[in-house]
């Protein structure tokens, strides 16, 4: 793409109208298209980008990006670094802040069971949040069960660093997987029984408003003290949201107070290759930066567990077992985020891994917790 001087505006080549943002770097700036699953050279994110089409549809979910010809993306304003405790609770459900639509775009193949979207979130700078927080949505209409009252608030992951998807800390970016229920008789979708929040939301149209509250959570922050730390992340589906966060401030972002250097290492969980969130992303870590990222997938309709069973996430957990162990001893960190059914056996994999290996697994999660070791978020 054409380069462009500080001074100028410009519109992504991709096809969207959003201006470039303008930086005062005073360096050559280009503007990047992201695509869907975004991907870029694997040489330097600054140096060269490349317009890329996914592999089931046309449509290009389009930032336009400004940054200085550097390996990770500028961000602005890193006033966003000064506070020393997280933004918490910044807007209540009674005093919502309406934010707006910037783009739904479908995350998945065809051939995934069901549709996720990846909705990007104009806050104005208004509602800031950090890395594995979350946002409360309240979706239009009446509450059914307390007539004349809003819907009750739904808590959704931010899928995006603290600056967004656009690097300017004005955006935030959610990971939402279309709720439908179909009548087991009949075999048809019921949309009275559909979800609420989740199809408003994939349903939105830039330039929809949206009411918004928080941002809250603390469980799921991201330790920052030690940048030479280990991070062991297992998501399931739409639980990749703040992993997705994490890795951004990683390895995207130029961010001087927080420059990674330790091992990050994701297991993602899902039904099929159609399915998988964010791959080429997470695909472009592992090009650039091998000895510090590691990404295991596990589709569960299309690969086989050592049993011959299905491949689920905790299968993979056990593949790796005795590192994952060795890790969590020298003091690496633990997340997991997903559906609240991903933990049982989650939790009866560790627990037969560690006796296994001669440990009380009940003692061991209990020192984990001590040490705050072991996050955990289910919905």
């Amino acid at each position: 793409m054409a380069s462009l001087l500080v001074a100028q505006a410009s519109l992504c080549s991709a096809g969207c109208d959003a201006p470039a943002r303008q930086k005062s770097f005073g360096f050559e700036v280009h503007c990047l298209s992201f695509c869907k699953k975004w991907s870029v050279s694997s040489t330097s994110l600054g140096l060269q980008t490349t317009k890329l089409r996914t592999r089931h549809q046309q449509k290009v979910l389009c930032f336009s990006v400004q940054q200085a010809s550097q390996s990770k993306v500028a961000v602005n304003p890193l006033e966003l670094e000064d506070p020393k405790e997280p933004p918490l609770n910044l807007y209540k459900p009674k005093g919502p802040y309406t934010a707006t639509i910037v783009s739904v775009e479908r995350l998945v193949g065809p051939k995934a069971p069901g549709e996720t979207c990846h909705i990007v979130i104009d806050h104005g700078g208004n509602v800031p949040y950090w890395e594995g927080q979350s946002y409360g949505i309240i979706p239009p209409g009446e509450n059914p069960k307390k007539p004349g009252a809003p819907h009750n608030v739904r808590l959704y992951s931010i899928a995006s660093t603290r600056y967004g998807d656009s690097f300017d800390g004005k955006t935030a970016s959610l990971c939402v997987r279309r709720a439908v229920y179909y009548d087991p008789e009949t075999g048809k979708e019921d949309p009275s029984k559909n979800g609420v929040c989740s199809n408003f939301l994939c349903d939105s149209k830039p330039g929809d408003k949206i009411l918004l509250t928080g941002p809250s959570g603390k469980v799921m922050l991201l330790p920052e003290d030690d940048p030479k730390a280990t991070h062991i992340m297992i998501a399931t589906g739409t639980g990749i949201a703040p992993f997705r966060g994490y890795l951004r401030r990683m390895f995207m972002e130029a961010v001087p107070t927080y420059q990674f250097s330790g091992l990050a290492w994701l297991f993602l969980g899902v039904a099929n290759s159609d399915s998988l969130l964010y791959d080429d992303e997470f695909t472009n870590y592992l090009r650039q930066h091998p000895d510090n990222f590691r990404y295991d997938r596990a589709l569960s309709r299309e690969q086989k567990n050592k049993s011959g069973g299905k491949m689920y996430v905790q299968d993979k957990i056990e593949e790796y077992s005795d590192e994952i162990f060795k890790l969590l001893d020298g003091g690496a960190h633990i997340y997991f985020c997903g559906l609240k059914g991903m933990m049982p056996g989650i939790q009866d994999t560790l627990k037969r891994v560690a006796e296994q290996r001669g440990e009380n697994w009940e003692a061991k999660l209990l020192q984990l917790k001590r040490n705050k070791q072991w996050h955990v978020e289910v919905y």
